[in-house]
């Protein structure tokens, strides 16, 4: 007996294989079949007429991991088509932590993460996985993030391991990779990450090579930096006998897709991913503060940032060469009801309205919130539009949102990344056709993190499948007016469960799965 039929729709299966008119059979959580007699019954039946059948997107990289319980997030995800979260990103996350841990990195990273609503002492990653697994309308993926273990084993040590520590931290990895983790991330301009060095870090690969796993970076910079960076990944790659994938990639694109491609001519299984915007998004104190102040001590940092001493060298020393960089920023998160008004402006114009300067504003801003601001902030000029296109053309790309859904004023790509690329680059620029878009949206994704099951419009596989409209579809959040959702995507099954209905979300249905590789 079929649950489910899909009828009178063009499939686009994730291989890059051409399209076809199909229809699709759901039984058990599954797809039973591509290609359905018409005369085959089923409980419910969708009409696809018209539209397009595609595997359930996979977001390479964004920040759910708290937010994916919020059902406003998964609406923003899954009226773009989006059934799967890819987690633990930048090497900041929960798990595994004791309790010591767990409340620095829930701190530290609030502004990008969240709190999560259940965790209060020691969780392992098996545990965490535990809270995702059908506790929401989508499904999680889990990287080890690395910034949490070296946090736990070393707390804010700015230093290399020592034998005993580094042997410590491989063996967390190994352990969460046994338990479901899909690989290890880092966070190279974030703290404790940015410590580590080239050894350090491929020693930690190592396991989550041997595993199949890819090793997914925040590099050590970007723009300017990439080819420092971007050097570095490939001497740890190398080291550790890992794949790496590179995230959220933008920049001067000539040069970027040459350093791709020579790495991957070279025999360097390199991958990353990148969203269709230019702007970005992050903590206010990694955009704002030198790297001279305790960060990995937010007490201290706080007390620091008190201190008129302090102040007067942060303006001497920092602020005063960072006048090109403040125009820059919007503020998306301020957690202090004082303050509030100020989300959704630039900072400058938030500091005239209070009678200060910038850095002056800043300091009292980061004080007011403990540091958990975020901000929203344009990136250099060498990131333009067609550097986003070229390197959405390349095919070791894989699209991901970097959502951040924290604020009253957060980055749209939440709520319409992966809209944005289908009805921008795809329908009226051409840089995919439908067919790379499903690849690049979803089988690249699954073959990257080994989800053996997903990333397909195929029998035997998980029914994560999404009906859309290709004439329809498109992003209707901006800058200005950030949380609004996506247009175009009609129907989305997750795990064979019909997670949102013409475009009308379940609220009772909390069918995804927390996936691990296979």
């Amino acid at each position: 007996m079929l649950d489910l039929v899909v009828r009178g729709g063009t499939v686009l299966d994730g291989t890059g294989a051409p399209r076809r008119r199909a229809d699709v059979a759901v039984a058990a959580g599954r797809i039973a079949a591509v290609g359905v007699p018409a005369d085959a019954r089923a409980a419910e039946e969708i009409d696809a007429t018209g539209r397009y059948v595609m595997p359930g997107f996979i977001d390479a990289h964004v920040h759910g991991d708290a937010a994916v319980f919020d059902r406003e997030a998964q609406f923003a995800a899954l009226r773009q088509g989006v059934t799967t979260f890819v987690l633990g990103q930048d090497g900041v996350s929960y798990a595994p932590a004791d309790a010591q841990t767990l409340r620095y990195v829930t701190r530290y990273f609030a502004p990008v993460n969240g709190t999560h609503p259940e965790l209060g002492g020691a969780v392992s990653v098996a545990q965490l996985l535990a809270t995702y697994d059908r506790r929401t309308a989508l499904n999680t993926v889990y990287l080890l993030p690395h910034g949490t273990i070296r946090y736990g084993v070393m707390g804010a040590a700015r230093r290399a391991p020592d034998v005993r520590e580094l042997a410590a931290m491989r063996a967390h990895v190994e352990r969460g990779l046994s338990e479901g983790a899909a690989g290890l991330s880092t966070g190279l301009e974030y703290v404790p990450g940015s410590y580590a060095a080239v050894d350090e870090i491929a020693t930690m690969c190592e396991p989550v090579g041997e595993a199949g796993l890819p090793y997914v970076t925040h590099m050590r910079g970007y723009e300017a930096d990439a080819v420092t960076a971007l050097a570095e990944v490939l001497k740890i790659a190398r080291a550790g006998r890992v794949a790496p994938h590179v995230s959220h990639l933008h920049g001067p694109a000539d040069l970027l897709v040459r350093l791709v491609g020579g790495a991957r001519a070279e025999g360097v299984d390199l991958t990353f991913d990148s969203y269709p915007y230019l702007r970005g998004s992050s903590t206010l104190t990694l955009v704002a503060l030198p790297s001279w102040l305790p960060v990995t001590d937010l007490d201290g940092t706080l007390d620091a940032l008190a201190e008129r001493s302090v102040r007067e060298r942060l303006e001497r020393e920092w602020f005063a060469h960072r006048t090109d960089v403040w125009s820059r920023i919007t503020l998306s998160h301020v957690p202090a009801d004082e303050l509030r008004w100020a989300e959704g402006m630039t900072l400058p114009d938030a500091a005239e309205r209070a009678g200060l300067g910038p850095g002056e504003f800043c300091c009292d801003l980061l004080v007011a919130t403990r540091l958990e601001a975020g901000c929203v902030f344009a990136q250099p000029p060498a990131a333009t539009e067609e550097s986003v296109r070229a390197l959405l053309r390349h095919p070791a790309q894989m699209a991901g949102s970097d959502a951040i859904y924290q604020g009253g004023h957060p980055h749209p790509r939440g709520w319409g990344a992966f809209a944005r690329l289908m009805g921008r680059y795809v329908r009226d620029l051409g840089d995919w056709t439908w067919e790379q878009a499903a690849v690049h949206m979803a089988g690249a994704a699954a073959a990257r993190f080994r989800l053996a099951d997903r990333g397909r419009v195929e029998a035997g596989y998980a029914a994560d499948l999404v009906v859309l409209d290709p004439g329809a579809v498109t992003d209707r959040a901006t800058y200005e007016r950030p949380r609004v959702p996506a247009d175009g995507v009609e129907h989305v099954l997750v795990n064979g469960v019909p997670v949102l209905s013409g475009g009308v979300l379940d609220e009772s249905a909390r069918p995804g799965r927390a996936l691990r590789p296979r």
